[in-house]
């Protein structure tokens, strides 16, 4: 993906064969693009540029290390339609899947959607996961693109089942005209995995590990297990959500779908994705969230920005130059997460664990200013 002037090293960067294949000119590309990513949005976005003046990071001749380029909080999101690319050249619009309250939302330009299709394609074909010669039967625990193509988690379903061929795609979470709303079909869901398991192409089942999870229950209330085999996979992301009363850990989760559904323990791959970042963070074999190297993360102290050592627990801090149509390029989320090293799956870099939801009156710092800057 050559790209000219003013984004030739993101050009170099998506262009890198192996997600996550960290080395020093990964790391000397990746800091490289996103002081092109810096001074793109601060020559864009007005907003943005105040924010930065505000902290300090005046003069955009010099370069940056990523770390020393303020986080946007993730909730200034919800507040105010922050963009760097005129109106028309809006490709999409994109909104967080929230249960509650405002939700996020976001636009990618042309150049935005083109780079976050290759950087998906690169990150999935890196952990194995992509096969355009087999067809498979998906199932998706997420709304239908048709009807909510808004909704960040329908586009990223949408990317998902185009790493393979499709046979079929069956959406679980339906438009009712009844009540003017969406609703989770578990009848029809748990009747369509039934059929999916006797057909002699691999599933793959993407989305809320919550639905799956009821599936799980109404099957064994049935007296029934499947067969769905080694080439089957499952991709869950979007957490618990409104069923945190659910909520089991990963190792637990995986026993069950190894006895339910008869696939192997590591084909179950948790996803971890933000609508305003964009990147997908996946589980490798080993269980553990990679960051690729068009990202960075690191957890950081509440108060001070400041990176904590591996292992400890902070604030999840986002980076990726990706982004040309909004500023989301350093993000501060309301996760908390220990970053880690030294995987057993043997790829080199980062992973990262989520520990739990941060409260927002804690937070301090440049990322809070933002709303003043802004209002």
């Amino acid at each position: 993906m050559a790209e000219a002037k003013p984004f030739v090293s993101c050009g170099q960067l998506f262009d890198l064969p192996d997600a996550f294949d960290h080395n020093p000119t990964s790391e000397k590309l990746f800091n490289a693009a996103m002081n092109e990513a810096l001074r793109w949005h601060a020559a864009r976005c007005p907003e943005f540029k105040a924010f930065l003046a505000g902290c300090g990071v005046a003069d955009l001749s010099k370069e940056y290390l990523p770390e020393q380029i303020p986080p946007l909080l993730v909730t200034i999101f919800k507040e105010f339609r922050l963009i760097s690319v005129p109106e028309k050249q809006v490709k999409i619009e994109l909104t967080s899947s929230g249960t509650g309250g405002r939700r996020s939302a976001i636009v990618l330009d042309n150049r935005s959607y083109r780079r976050i299709w290759k950087i998906v394609d690169s990150i999935f074909a890196s952990l194995g996961l992509v096969d355009r010669g087999r067809r498979v039967n998906y199932l998706c625990f997420t709304y239908d693109p048709k009807v909510a193509g808004s909704v960040g988690t329908a586009f990223s379903d949408k990317m998902l089942t185009g790493l393979t061929g499709r046979r079929s795609v069956f959406y679980a979470i339906r438009w009712n005209k009844a009540v003017n709303d969406f609703e989770f079909d578990l009848d029809a869901t748990v009747k369509k995995l039934i059929e999916f398991s006797r057909r002699p192409e691999p599933v793959r089942i993407l989305g809320f590990p919550a639905y799956l999870w009821q599936v799980c229950n109404r099957l064994e209330e049935k007296g029934l297990t499947l067969n769905l085999g080694k080439d089957s996979y499952i991709i869950t992301g979007g957490g618990w959500k409104m069923h945190k009363d659910q909520e089991v850990t990963k190792d637990f989760f995986k026993d069950r779908i190894e006895r339910v559904l008869g696939m192997p323990r590591e084909n179950l791959r948790d996803l971890f994705g933000m609508v305003e970042h964009g990147i997908p963070y996946v589980d490798c074999e080993a269980g553990r969230l990679h960051v690729p190297v068009f990202a960075r993360a690191l957890a950081v102290d509440p108060e001070t920005l400041q990176p904590v050592k591996d292992g400890e627990e902070g604030l999840l801090y986002l980076m990726t130059p990706y982004l040309s149509s909004y500023p989301s390029i350093a993000l501060l989320t309301t996760d908390k997460a220990v970053i880690e090293g030294n995987c057993p799956c043997g790829r080199s870099g980062k992973t990262f664990r989520i520990t739990g939801r941060a409260g927002l009156a804690k937070h301090k710092g440049c990322a809070i200013t933002a709303l003043d800057l802004l209002k």
